[in-house]
């Protein structure tokens, strides 16, 4: 039997994230996820060869993955949105619910184990929370990049973000802002240098 689920997944490069600012560089849920995916795997060995901690970097990336995957069928909903009253955010984990369950649907039965918890974000609550972290941090450095290029529109969305992070209470976090964050203000040639 056909299944459409890896074509849907693929269909993130379509949605757009960020819809409310003005940007200097779009950016797609699918590079997004990529980041993501990529921060939680260095946040995760960070927490593992650093500070000690019994974290799977590899099973936490795959699901950074799948973090917003249902967003091929919501579309990229502006956290000032959702986050505006109780009511609305409850609504919209209710529509994430039903979108989850439908994209885990469209993946082979035998496959479903697998992939619906991922879709799902049914995953250690550790990992999740070091997903959550690598998301605040890809926040964190868009509006870096933002920032840097003279779109000042980001300057609060930084600062909103800075506090969400540390709020986490995470030295990963600290770590990765002292020994990464600072590169990602530079120019290419500063970084060639």
């Amino acid at each position: 039997m056909e299944s459409h689920f890896l074509a849907y997944m693929y269909r993130l490069r379509y949605i757009e994230r960020w819809s409310l600012m003005r940007n200097t560089h779009k950016e797609t849920v699918a590079e997004h996820s990529y980041h993501v995916a990529l921060l939680t795997h260095m946040l995760c060995t960070i927490g593992s060869e650093i500070y000690g901690r019994s974290v799977d970097a590899n099973q936490a990336a795959a699901a950074a993955l799948f973090h917003d995957s249902t967003e091929v069928f919501t579309g990229d909903i502006p956290t000032p949105v959702k986050h505006h009253n109780p009511s609305i955010l409850k609504n919209f984990r209710e529509i994430e619910a039903v979108a989850a369950e439908k994209l885990t649907d469209l993946a082979p039965p035998e496959l479903r184990h697998i992939y619906g918890p991922l879709v799902r974000n049914h995953i250690d609550p550790v990992l999740y929370t070091y997903i959550k972290a690598a998301d605040l941090l890809d926040a964190y450095l868009k509006c870096v990049t933002e920032l840097s290029a003279g779109n000042r529109e980001f300057l609060v969305a930084k600062r909103q973000t800075e506090e969400a992070m540390q709020s986490l209470q995470m030295p990963e976090i600290a770590f990765f802002l002292e020994h990464f964050a600072p590169s990602f203000e530079k120019t290419l040639d500063e970084l060639s240098e």
